[in-house]
């Protein structure tokens, strides 16, 4: 499938700030099922974009905006070929545990098996795998448990966004038994690194079909999980929709958890409030742009490789968490 992705982040000042120095996880991974054709980014006020690639190999953009403004629009533009995933065997063998236990496969994914951030093993949680007798799964292949736990946790949580938000510890939809994609990637991901399964937390893209039963927002990023099998390696699950990852998912980055990949992280200089909408428009394309393949993003920039943007001493905590809340993703 053939789509184009609009992905539009509009802050707006009460009163002008200084300065503002953002990152950008936003452009679309390249992978055997996913073909980036062309990507975009368009500032306003105009800024010089530097890049680099993060520690878990995605593409981040930096910039900084540093004369006064009470606005700024980062608008993305991609187009993005994908390709069904390979199909997966209805089951592995149940030696795939004992795969999963030895050295190479612990060390090589060792930041994808241990709690981070959101994703963490809380007293709620180990109440929810016993309400739901979770752990019975283990008994299958991990290939059958991972499928399983994607399912219950689709069946346990009701999708509604509002009721968490970007910065919410996993206990709150425990509690609430509600939330959004997010929120369910968490759940999943600290489930799966509790039974020994190399979990990692995907942002990206849906193309919504309501005819498939998605209850996922079409006009907002998207999250799911990918799992490591030896016998199979990296695989997506969505909990959100209660699908395996396919041709209808653009990802973007992976991450230990929402904190290392959200759509925007920075802050601003200035003694003011600020408002964030974002829009989010995914369309099937009906043939392939015709400019060249453009993947401004895929190596550090020439003289700054690896660099961030400078001023970090300004940033404020307090301003990071006010922006990345809003980013929240369904």
């Amino acid at each position: 499938m053939l789509f184009e992705v609009r992905h539009v982040t509009k802050y707006s000042y009460e009163a002008p700030v200084r300065e503002s120095v953002m990152e950008v996880w936003m452009q679309p991974q390249r992978s055997h099922s996913q073909r980036l054709v062309n990507f975009d980014l368009e500032l306003d006020p105009p800024a010089k974009l530097f890049s680099y690639a993060d520690a878990f190999g995605n593409a981040v953009y930096h910039f900084d905006v540093p004369q006064p403004h009470d606005r700024l629009t980062i608008t993305a533009r991609s187009a993005v070929e994908t390709e069904p995933p390979a199909p997966l065997p209805d089951h592995l063998e149940l030696g795939e545990w004992d795969r999963l236990r030895s050295d190479p496969v612990r060390r090589d994914n060792f930041e994808f098996l241990q709690p981070h951030g959101f994703a963490q093993q809380t007293a709620l949680l180990d109440a929810f795998v016993q309400e739901h007798a979770l752990d019975r799964l283990r008994s299958a292949c991990p290939l059958t448990a991972a499928r399983e736990l994607s399912r219950a946790v689709y069946e346990a949580f009701g999708y509604e966004a509002g009721v968490t938000r970007a910065d919410s510890p996993i206990d709150d939809v425990l509690e609430a038994g509600r939330g959004v994609c997010q929120d369910f990637v968490h759940v999943m991901i600290a489930i799966c690194r509790s039974w020994g399964i190399p979990a990692r937390y995907v942002s990206g893209y849906l193309f919504t079909d309501r005819k498939h039963g998605d209850r996922s927002d079409p006009d907002a990023t998207h999250a799911w999980v990918e799992v490591f099998l030896p016998s199979t390696g990296w695989i997506g699950f969505d909990p959100t929709n209660n699908i395996e990852a396919g041709e209808r998912h653009i990802a973007c980055a992976v991450g230990r958890d929402y904190s290392d990949v959200p759509p925007t992280r920075g802050v601003f200089k200035g003694q003011t409030q600020s408002e964030l909408t974002v829009g989010v428009t995914v369309r099937r394309a009906r043939a392939a742009p015709p400019e060249p393949e453009f993947l401004r993003g895929s190596q550090p920039s020439s003289g700054r490789s690896g660099a961030r943007p400078t001023g970090a001493s300004a940033w404020v905590k307090e301003q990071q968490r006010q922006q990345q809340q809003q980013q929240q993703q369904q």
